[in-house]
């Protein structure tokens, strides 16, 4: 068979069948980033520029805006023109970094999930040793590591497939991801197939960890009404993020893996970038909505004279 890794773009063919409504798709998309834009950066804002808010949680949901706004960049700007193109073409170092933007945003989301389950675990069960467990120091390691741990798991995976050479050029999404381009091998891809088991085993580990946090502090909110009242403020909204995230990322899972070609592809689409709209999109605004503080923050970020 012709080895075609020589070429040097993929073609996108998960537009195809929306020719007909293109322009009401750009329009909602752009209005839909445009509403991502604003609710992550606007939380970002408030939390930088709000003293109060300088506080383990608060830093560590301000990485999770950042990483919406990481994430998203790699996925709308690219659909956006392709959406006004008749060519949904890529190139192949632009896949390459795409398929890293978006994964390695997927796997930060639940690194810092599960940091934040560890904060909000050792505030109400660890309450007189909170300060004394969550340094500045540790913080800045625990930050550091979410970041730079997803970062050389997926740069893995990727250099991986860039040793592949490969037998075509149609990824059949909306945007590049790692599995669709290791699917165009030319044979079996066995180091990569064990190189992503172990990345979703790792973060299904994080999950794991998030659930047995949450059971314990479960278990010890149920101790005093007070700490009743602390769970629902600041771990109710953390639950229906990672609930968000994790429904979100299984969509994509088990459509890029298992996913079947019988499958309209609306459907499939579908599948495919939920996890870039519905967390980026909700995820601030539960946040933003339930926490007192934040709340207080962003009005007196976009009406300040309502503070006086």
């Amino acid at each position: 068979m012709e080895n075609l890794s020589i070429f040097t773009v993929f073609t996108l063919s998960g537009l195809n069948e929306s020719v007909d409504y293109r322009v009401t798709l750009f329009s909602l998309t752009l209005l839909c980033y445009c509403v991502i834009l604003l609710v992550n950066v606007t939380l970002i804002v408030t939390i930088i520029s709000d003293e109060n808010l300088h506080e383990p949680m608060y830093i560590l949901l301000c990485n999770l805006c950042i990483n919406g706004l990481y994430g998203t960049v790699g996925f709308y700007p690219k659909f956006l023109l392709d959406l006004i193109s008749n060519d949904h073409v890529i190139s192949y170092a632009g896949c390459m970094l795409q398929a890293f933007v978006i994964y390695s945003y997927a796997a930060s989301d639940f690194s810092i999930l599960a940091v934040m389950a560890y904060d909000r675990y050792v505030a109400i069960c660890r309450p007189l040793e909170y300060h004394a467990v969550m340094t500045k120091q540790r913080l800045s390691l625990l930050v550091c590591c979410l970041w730079v741990v997803p970062l050389f798991f997926v740069a893995v995976a990727i250099f991986q497939t860039t040793t592949l050479n490969l037998c075509g050029i149609y990824v059949h999404k909306l945007y590049c991801d790692n599995w669709s381009v290791v699917k165009l091998s030319c044979s079996v891809a066995t180091p990569n197939n064990i190189i992503g088991y172990v990345v979703i085993l790792l973060y299904f580990g994080h999950v794991m960890f998030i659930v047995y946090s949450y059971i314990s502090i479960i278990r010890s909110s149920l101790k005093s009404i007070e700490d009743r009242g602390k769970f629902m403020q600041t771990c109710g909204p953390h639950l229906l993020s990672l609930l968000n995230v994790t429904v979100a990322m299984l969509f994509d899972l088990m459509y890029t893996r298992y996913g079947s070609r019988e499958m309209s592809q609306s459907l499939q689409n579908i599948m495919a970038i939920e996890f870039l709209v519905i967390p980026p999109i909700v995820n601030p605004l539960i946040y933003g909505l339930k926490l007192t503080k934040v709340r207080n923050g962003v009005m007196a970020l976009w009406w300040p004279w309502q503070q006086m």
